[in-house]
Parts: structure tokens; sequence; C-alpha cells
């Protein structure tokens, strides 16, 4: 079991050691930037599993960008389990946009506030674009 857990472990920082590829002109490239304590993900595009969870580089127009977040809500102090401690909460998210330009880069934020998950999408002037319109899918998987 040990053996599996460090496996897993290896595996998920190898992605994170890897280096970036270098944006296609012709494509639009979007970071992924969580706070600092959480965790923000690329998870699908259109529909399809994203393999790389660090960015998208995606085609000029509409796209649906989903994301996985990964937060850590408070615990003790209310309901039946004074003594319990945080719970890692995971939601999946959704971006619509439909304008995105080649050659351009873009920026997805997600924060908790009060347990409620929020995500944006910016330009590079920090202009928002999108905000997650559908209610996030949450829960402890």
């Amino acid at each position: 079991m040990r053996t599996l857990l460090a496996l897993m472990l290896l595996a998920s920082l190898t992605a994170c050691a890897s280096k970036l590829p270098e944006p296609n002109p012709r494509m639009a490239w979007i970071d992924i930037a969580p706070d600092p304590s959480d965790t923000l993900m690329a998870d699908r595009l259109d529909g399809k599993r994203w393999d790389d969870g660090r960015y998208y580089q995606v085609m000029p127009g509409r796209h649906e960008l989903e994301l996985r977040y990964r937060f850590e809500a408070g615990g003790g102090g209310g309901g039946f389990k004074m003594d319990s401690g945080p719970t890692i909460i995971t939601c999946y998210m959704e971006l619509h946009y439909d304008s995105f330009q080649p050659g351009r880069r873009y920026r997805v934020e997600a924060r908790n506030a009060a347990n409620q998950p929020m995500a944006w999408l910016y330009d590079s002037q920090r202009n928002v674009l999108a905000r997650h319109e559908i209610f996030p899918r949450c829960g402890p998987f």
C-alpha cells in the first residue's frame, strides 16, 4: 500500500517538474493559477480529458474549460462532530468563453469564499472575460 502511495505521489510530482511547452502563436494559451493554499487544475477541454493540469492551449474561438478545484473547508465548531478537522472539498467548475484569440494569453483563477468556490477567466490586462456559470459539482471526492 505504501509503495502504491509513493508511486502515485512521484507520478504527480513529475508533471509539476516537467517544463511547459512553448506556446503556439496560432493558438490561445490559458494559465491556471490557484491560490497558494489550494489546488486548481485544467481537467477537460470541450468535454474531453486534458492531459496537463497546468494550462490549456486552444484554437481560436469558443471553448468550454472544466477545472478541478480542491480546497480545505473549515472543520470543528459545527454540526455533531465538534472535534472534527478540516475537510478537503473537490469541485468541478466550467468556464465558457466565445472569443479566444490566437497568440493571446489568458489566466484562470479560483478562490474559496465561505466554502463557495468561484472561478474567473482574465485577459492579459486583468479584465474579467468569464465566470463559472453553472453551480459547481462539489464533494469530498
